[in-house]
């Protein structure tokens, strides 16, 4: 007697290799309504990256005798309903850590049992699962630098080969067109992943160290998207790296990065907590004074601070910010213009191709010093001193602000500084042409400092 096929419900495993079983199976993806409606998935580019990376494993599954069933609906109705249509024994689906989706899947869990379906759930696409960094503790890991002393030992997950076939009963699709088409911000699917990480090995990895802050070179990956819809794994990236076996420093540094992926992941499913609050109670109380002015010029790029409106005007035209553009506009948002971190995490989430909540969470909590670090308060980063530690030329700034493009390189990350001589010359008016800076950063820092202070108990 043949057995039940399985369910196999993607939601961020948007792939055939590196999978749990794809045999005698339904490959269903749910459109869940409560998931896109949410203020942090309302982002285009974002849905049109998920709408193309699932045409690119729909025609995976297609090639080996499969497709792909999109249902729309409650997830806790459509997966139960499809087990059913199908005949399904059992359904199989790769955990996630964030409370919405933890919530989720227990409520589809307990229709399934109540339907007679067994489950059958696999670790979430990390180099080590949650339960397995307890940590001195037993409650995991509150510090990046003891996580990643444990973690870059890890061996990494086995290799699991694409299957040649994928069999089961041919159920109704209601497509694609509740997402929005067009063309993604990057390529998607795991073809992608793969031409994009074999380049960035090829040629960049060795050099990561030196090169990833620049702000203006193409030297890191942009794998980030990827990993987010599980295109591609850390597991994938380690083995191209050439794990297992000893890195060169530039690839040591860049396997450093997928760690801070893993520790934001294990952090929000041990902290739930972090995605509506700051993680220690003191930095709860720090007094935010910047209102919907302040907000809306930085989500513009017009906060008179080259490098910062640079940041987020690459946000604007290309979905995705550098790294270190991210750290310096963050740094600004709270610091210089004292608007509460949690609004610029839901600009960046709105905006973000490779928007992820764990990742997105733990990279403001971490820059407003509210999160998993020792004193990070401290930390404020002065916008013209990045910028020419890490846009010396001035490239990045002419590139998303062509109204600089003809200032002079001594004056590109202090324009306000331009005589009217001079302004005349580069064609660009301060306060008409480019924006004044809105605020003096030494006179912020001194008060973001304070209001640290003050909700720590130390004014």
């Amino acid at each position: 007697m043949t057995a039940p096929p399985t369910v196999v419900w993607f939601r961020r495993d948007l792939r055939v290799a590196d999978h749990p079983t794809l045999r005698a199976v339904v490959a269903l993806f749910v459109l869940d309504p409560a998931l896109l409606g949410r203020r942090h998935h309302r982002a285009p580019p974002r849905l049109r990256f998920l709408r193309a990376g699932l045409e690119a494993l729909d025609e995976e599954l297609r090639t080996r005798g499969g497709g792909l069933v999109v249902r729309h609906g409650r997830p806790e109705e459509v997966v139960p309903a499809v087990a059913a249509e199908a005949g399904a024994g059992c359904v199989r689906y790769s955990r996630d850590v964030s409370p919405f989706a933890r919530d989720r899947d227990a409520r589809v869990t307990a229709a399934l049992e109540a339907a007679g379906v067994r489950t059958a759930s696999s670790a979430p696409d990390l180099v080590a699962d949650i339960d397995e960094m307890p940590g001195s503790s037993g409650e995991g890991y509150r510090l990046f630098t003891p996580f990643h002393r444990t973690w870059r030992d890890l061996p990494l997950p086995d290799h699991v080969a694409a299957p040649r076939a994928v069999e089961g009963p041919r159920l109704p699709s209601e497509g694609l067109r509740r997402l929005p088409d067009g063309d993604p911000p990057i390529p998607a699917g795991p073809a992608a992943a793969r031409r994009r990480l074999v380049a960035f090995v090829r040629e960049a990895a060795d050099g990561y160290g030196r090169r990833r802050d620049r702000v203006a070179e193409e030297a890191t990956s942009r794998l980030s998207a990827h990993l987010h819809l599980g295109m591609c794994t850390p597991a994938q990236i380690g083995r191209a790296l050439g794990l297992p076996g000893r890195l060169s420093t530039g690839r040591e540094a860049f396997w450093r990065q997928v760690c801070w992926r893993d520790f934001s992941h294990h952090h929000l499913a041990r902290n739930p907590e972090v995605l509506r609050e700051a993680l220690q109670p003191a930095m709860r109380r720090v007094r935010w004074d910047g209102g919907d002015a302040d907000l809306a010029a930085w989500a513009a790029g017009e906060t008179g601070y080259p490098l910062v409106d640079a940041g987020m005007r690459q946000l604007a035209e290309d979905a995705w910010i550098h790294n270190r553009a991210r750290l310096v506009v963050a740094s600004f948002l709270v610091k210089d213009l004292l608007v509460d971190w949690r609004r610029g995490e839901t600009v960046f989430m709105q905006g973000l191709v490779d928007g992820d909540p764990a990742n997105n969470n733990g990279g403001w909590q971490w820059t407003a010093g509210t999160g998993t670090d020792a004193a990070p308060y401290f930390r404020v980063l002065n916008p013209v001193r990045q910028a020419r530690r890490f846009d010396p030329d001035g490239a990045y700034v002419r590139r998303y602000l062509p109204e600089l493009r003809d200032v002079p390189d001594a004056r590109i990350f202090e324009p306000w500084t331009m005589t009217a001589e001079e302004q005349r010359a580069a064609r660009c008016r301060i306060g008409s042409d480019y924006p004044a800076p809105r605020v003096d950063h030494a006179e912020r820092r001194e008060a973001a400092l304070e209001r640290y202070r003050e909700a720590r108990g130390e004014g």
